[in-house]
């Protein structure tokens, strides 16, 4: 690799703030903000929208669409168009 031409990548905390949820890891991304963490350093800290912790498909309330219930009424609505072959 090349030197000089790479961002610095170094441990950030990412936060959520909508679930009060925070986790360390390493990043590129830059903040001007910063955090004392659980292991008494300061690092500069993310704050992000969604995470695993407030996401409907991890969180489990993820709603399941009825897709055979639509297709039904589609074709009630509008008949067949097509032979099925």
């Amino acid at each position: 690799m090349r030197k000089g031409i790479h961002p610095e990548y170094r441990p950030v905390v990412f936060r959520d703030r909508a679930a009060d949820y925070a986790f360390l890891t390493r990043s590129t991304m830059t903040s001007e903000k910063t955090i004392e963490w659980e292991d008494g350093h300061t690092y500069p800290v993310v704050d992000v929208e969604i995470s695993n912790v407030s996401h409907p498909f991890y969180t489990g309330t993820a709603r399941v669409l009825d897709t055979a219930g639509r297709v039904e009424r589609f074709e009630r609505r509008y008949g067949r168009t097509g032979k099925q072959g």
